[in-house]
């Protein structure tokens, strides 16, 4: 399979998600948090490349072989803090939206909203939308795994 775009079609673009992802990091969240907030949402949405690149991203801010492997069955494994697994469920009920899936439910939010603050609430929910977006946009375009950005 192919790409079907080389590059962004328009400069505009990257730096009104350069000012996103800027806003995102001024959230107040460990970026190894978010890397593992992006990682879950790409697993879901069978993104190659942003489950690449999210590896990637998570291992250059420390994230281990371990936990990262782990991801994909959280709730199975020791590898997680409560306040990842909180963050790990939002990232589950914000994307899994489909289909009559319940979304976020009131416990789901009343277990994160105990580990995080609103600004930082903020930011975990914009990542979680971010990624989606860009999951969407690479199975339109067909990206190929293999890119960081």
């Amino acid at each position: 399979m192919e790409a079907r775009m080389n590059g962004p079609a328009n400069p505009d673009m990257i730096t009104a998600i350069q000012y996103l992802i800027k806003a995102i990091h001024s959230g107040g969240v460990d970026p190894r948090l978010l890397e593992l907030v992006h990682l879950r949402a790409s697993q879901i949405n069978g993104c190659s490349p942003c489950v690449f690149a999210g590896v990637e991203a998570a291992k250059k801010h420390g994230e281990t072989d371990q936990r990262l492997h782990g991801v994909v069955t959280w709730r199975e494994t020791p590898f997680f803090t409560d306040e990842e697994r909180a963050a790990l469920a939002l990232t589950e009920a914000a994307t899994r939206i489909q289909d009559g899936a319940a979304g976020v439910t009131d416990e789901i939010w009343d277990v994160v909203a105990d580990h995080f603050s609103e600004e930082q609430l903020s930011a975990i929910i914009l990542e979680i939308a971010m990624t989606n977006f860009f999951n969407r946009i690479n199975h339109t375009i067909r990206e190929q795994a293999g890119k960081t950005w």
